[in-house]
């Protein structure tokens, strides 16, 4: 199979009836062998019966409905679980993501040889609670990433490799990371094509602040687990070992000075009532807690089932 078209939803039962049509149109133009997976996320409208009746009338269509909303990034997991296509397109269901760009993806993926492709809508027909947020969110991905030639993280339209979809999890609000997440497990070749971004035709946005809040305890997450995931005393112990030490000197320091005084007959304070003692003090259990917190993070690593799996491209 060519493609498999991925589309996550949530309530958009207006504008189902145009969107596959729209697909279908696209892939027949250019005969491709194509299915479209709907992953209904607990909608409380209609969509369901409409992608009932879209199945009945279109062998190409495929869907799961989940008992209630989990987010995008499960709709998106359970969608990769399931995808045939030798590449995986995501869009949106509101109709601001368009059809069009399919043959333009599907080419970057087989002829250029990328391991995804994102889209970039320069213009947007968003409102500017959503494109503020979305420009802070976009720079400091870039920064935590190292991934600098993308504009738009968060474009539901991409286009994947096969192999990407098989070896990469999404949960929680990752969706938004997915380029990341990619590039930790290895597929590095990550491009991106600019896109148009149609208006909203039905409904509401379904973004919120909240989302961008926990998009970037996400990003934190997702940094922390792709460095330091296989390996986490390198990163509890050396910043537990470093805060030790500068507490241990000052200790030291502290000491030798109350020594120099007594030795000297001067006055000298007891280092219980002098500050720097205990913020050295406190520098020293910290440095402490961290090393034992890379301890037990690298026993629960060792005795985890995916301890050893490692992304393998080729085997002779």
């Amino acid at each position: 199979m060519d493609i498999s078209v991925v589309i996550p939803l949530f309530n958009e039962d207006e504008s189902l009836p145009e969107l596959f049509p729209w697909i279908a149109k696209v892939m027949q133009a250019n005969k491709y062998s194509y299915e479209v997976i709907f992953i209904d996320d607990g909608s409380k409208d209609k969509s369901w019966q409409v992608i009932e009746n879209l199945a009945q009338q279109n062998a190409e269509v495929r869907a799961i409905k989940f008992r209630r909303n989990y987010g995008k990034s499960a709709a998106l997991q359970k969608g990769f679980e399931i995808a045939q296509g030798d590449v995986v397109i995501t869009m949106d269901a509101d109709l601001q993501d368009s059809p069009d760009e399919i043959p333009g993806l599907y080419k970057m993926i087989m002829n250029d040889g990328y391991d995804l492709v994102s889209g970039w809508k320069r213009k947007r027909y968003d409102p500017i609670m959503k494109t503020i947020p979305s420009k802070l969110f976009n720079k400091a991905t870039k920064i935590m990433s190292g991934i600098h030639n993308l504009h738009d993280f968060n474009c539901g339209l991409k286009a994947y490799r096969k192999e990407v979809v098989k070896n990469i999890e999404v949960y929680g609000e990752m969706h938004r990371y997915i380029p990341v997440i990619a590039k930790w497990q290895g597929f590095a070749k990550i491009g991106e094509k600019e896109v148009q971004h149609q208006a909203r035709k039905y409904g509401v946005t379904k973004f919120g602040l909240d989302r961008f809040i926990n998009g970037f305890l996400d990003l934190l997450s997702i940094f922390f687990i792709g460095k330091f995931g296989k390996r986490p005393m390198h990163f509890f112990g050396t910043l537990g070992t470093l805060m030790f030490f500068i507490g241990f000197v000052f200790i030291v320091l502290l000491g030798v000075g109350k020594m120099w005084a007594v030795y000297n007959l001067q006055d000298a304070r007891l280092l219980t009532q002098r500050p720097s003692f205990y913020i050295s003090l406190t520098c020293m259990v910290m440095g402490t807690l961290l090393f034992l917190a890379g301890f037990l993070g690298e026993l629960i690593s060792r005795m985890g089932v995916h301890r050893n799996q490692y992304q393998i491209e080729k085997t002779l």
